[in-house]
């Protein structure tokens, strides 16, 4: 209810405020029933690139993480959090979502990681056939962090490398990959690649795996 004091407030301003409210919640319902999910998402990968696409494609589906950082001292803390992979743009792309805490530990009062803060940011990647590589755009607005880098296969392992905002390389690693899991590194460089400091690793593990293993029992 709204309550008017000596605000000044007339009756005609009143009623535009009103109006405006109203139609904020009229934009924000539209929004919700817009479409732009289904238009976003997408089945599987595009036929016509779809052996590339395998790449970050095995990853497509929802993950448990325990998160480790590491301050410039060495100093190590923990914390967990999920992670899901999913196709989009007619499946010229993948879209996933990494957070810290999970969501059902989420609340405006969770303490922070240490280092990392608590994520809540979306990967874009794009396989870009000109480069055979693919673009990789990181925003996370939750700690405000952004990044854009180039992954590429590298062996059994996949490497995106870039530049921060203070100059320094980053390097982060897909690597111990299997169908249940895998093994994420962050590191940074601030001699231009002569050595690297590990600054957060991702252990994840998927969510079919307990679903099955729960399935068995």
């Amino acid at each position: 209810m709204l309550f008017l004091r000596s605000t000044g407030l007339t009756a005609a301003s009143l009623a535009l405020l009103l109006s405006v409210c109203g139609s904020a919640e009229a934009q924000m319902a539209h929004s919700k029933s817009s479409g732009l999910i289904a238009t976003l998402h997408a089945e599987g990968p595009a036929r016509d690139r779809a052996e590339a696409l395998k790449l970050y494609g095995r990853f497509i589906g929802d993950w448990d993480t325990q998160v480790v950082t590491y301050t410039p001292d060495g100093v190590r803390h923990e914390g967990q959090g999920e992670i899901h992979f999913g196709w989009i743009l007619e499946g010229r792309a993948i879209q996933d979502v990494w957070m810290i805490p999970r969501r059902k530990d989420r609340r405006p009062d969770a303490p922070s990681l240490p280092v990392a803060g608590n994520w809540y940011g979306t990967t874009i990647r794009v396989y870009d056939p000109d480069l055979d590589a693919w673009r990789i755009y990181w925003i996370d607005p939750a700690t405000n962090a952004y990044r854009q880098q180039i992954g590429r296969k590298q062996g059994v392992d996949i490497v995106q490398e870039g530049t921060t905002e203070s100059g320094a390389l980053s390097r982060w690693t897909f690597t111990e990959i299997t169908p249940q899991s895998f093994h994420w590194k962050g590191e940074v460089s601030t001699d231009r690649g002569g050595s690297w400091r590990l600054v957060v690793e991702v252990f994840a593990r998927s969510t079919r795996t307990h679903i099955t293993a729960r399935v068995a029992q």
